[in-house]
């Protein structure tokens, strides 16, 4: 009886330390726990969590401090306070190489390069009644056609989540994060938050939002994930460098896969959101990020390690992959703006039927 009252106890207690480890905690942007414009191998993290724990993550816009958003007809009560404070705190030379205020780094004590770590975006919170849209001379797609600088205030109607873009224009808002990502290989150094790569950062996805979950490969202890560039929603492309650029309130769990990075093969960012699965590249040639983007859901199609979790799916050879995605995938512009150009593919679910129950067998009863 004494044995299984403790054994009772311990599983008890067990039970008790798992449940104190999946924790929320909540990281406010302020002078000391953002990344002024890069991802970093050896970042200090300013908080750190354990795997399965859920981080609520206030984030800065691109649309620039007070004194220029008041220029450009925002009202004083409708800025978020905090914005000063950073603006006015965070010394120059902390500041660059690129212009993104991140939130973070955030790291997972658990995490190691050769894992995995999973992403679960579960609310993202409009945080102002505004965003900002604008493109400078030689920073757009169409630099030589627009070669001057341009901005522009869009409200937002929180309520029908709409843009009120001109009259008789409104755009469904589809909030996202522009930049979520961790950090990259200790070899890229302090990584411009501008450019993204393997270690994700400026992505610019729309897919990438409530409800989607992303897997990186690993590269950094603690992984060092940081998230920022809130968009209230944007085109594929991105042409003019902007979205509708906004401020966000972000609630992420995170998951460690150990080895995961190394059984799967996993050298890019992947995504599943509720209807698709999502593969990505980026690259300076458009070329060379569509391929890269074809040839990683290829691989995510046909490795037995990597095959999606669903009851029909077995992994295809390598050519009916290939064919599947030509037949039935969609092959996206992601941006075109941010130095290394992105494309994702996407495959839906919906492809993947769930396989028939066996017909019941007639009964040989007389």
């Amino acid at each position: 009886m004494r044995l299984k009252n403790l054994l009772l106890l311990a599983a008890a207690l067990s039970t008790s330390a798992f449940t104190q480890a999946q924790t929320t905690q909540t990281l406010l942007a302020t002078p000391t726990t953002v990344a002024w414009g890069y991802y970093d191998f050896h970042a200090k993290p300013v908080l750190t969590v354990h795997s399965g724990d859920t981080v609520i993550m206030q984030t800065f816009s691109t649309c620039g401090p007070r004194a220029r958003l008041k220029s450009e007809g925002v009202e004083d009560k409708d800025i978020p306070t905090y914005l000063d404070d950073v603006y006015d705190k965070v010394p120059k030379e902390a500041r660059g190489p690129g212009g993104h205020i991140l939130t973070g780094p955030v790291a997972i004590a658990e995490a190691q390069p050769g894992d995995v770590l999973e992403v679960r975006i579960k609310k993202i919170h409009l945080d102002t009644n505004w965003a900002c849209n604008g493109f400078g001379k030689g920073h757009s797609f169409l630099s030589q056609d627009f070669d001057y600088s341009h901005s522009k205030i869009i409200p937002l109607d929180r309520t029908r989540m709409v843009a009120n873009f001109a009259p008789n224009i409104t755009i469904p808002l589809h909030p996202f994060f522009g930049s979520i990502g961790i950090a990259p290989p200790e070899s890229a150094g302090k990584w411009n938050s501008a450019p993204p790569w393997i270690h994700g950062g400026n992505m610019d996805n729309k897919e990438l939002t409530v409800g989607t979950t992303v897997f990186y490969p690993i590269w950094a202890p603690g992984a060092l994930f940081e998230a920022g560039d809130g968009h209230a929603g944007q085109g594929n492309g991105e042409v003019d460098i902007t979205a509708l650029e906004t401020f966000l309130t972000g609630t992420f769990e995170f998951i460690v896969h150990k080895g995961a990075a190394t059984s799967e093969h996993l050298e890019w960012p992947r995504a599943e959101t509720p209807t698709h699965y999502i593969a990505m590249a980026f690259d300076e040639d458009l070329l060379k990020a569509t391929q890269t983007a074809v040839r990683n859901m290829i691989s995510f199609l046909s490795d037995p390690a990597k095959a999606p979790e669903h009851p029909a799916f077995a992994p295809l050879t390598k050519d009916d992959a290939y064919a599947l995605i030509s037949t039935a995938c969609d092959v996206d512009i992601t941006e075109l703006v941010d130095v290394k150009s992105g494309v994702h593919v996407m495959c839906a679910k919906s492809l993947f039927s769930k396989p028939k129950s066996p017909a019941a067998k007639p009964s040989h009863h007389p």
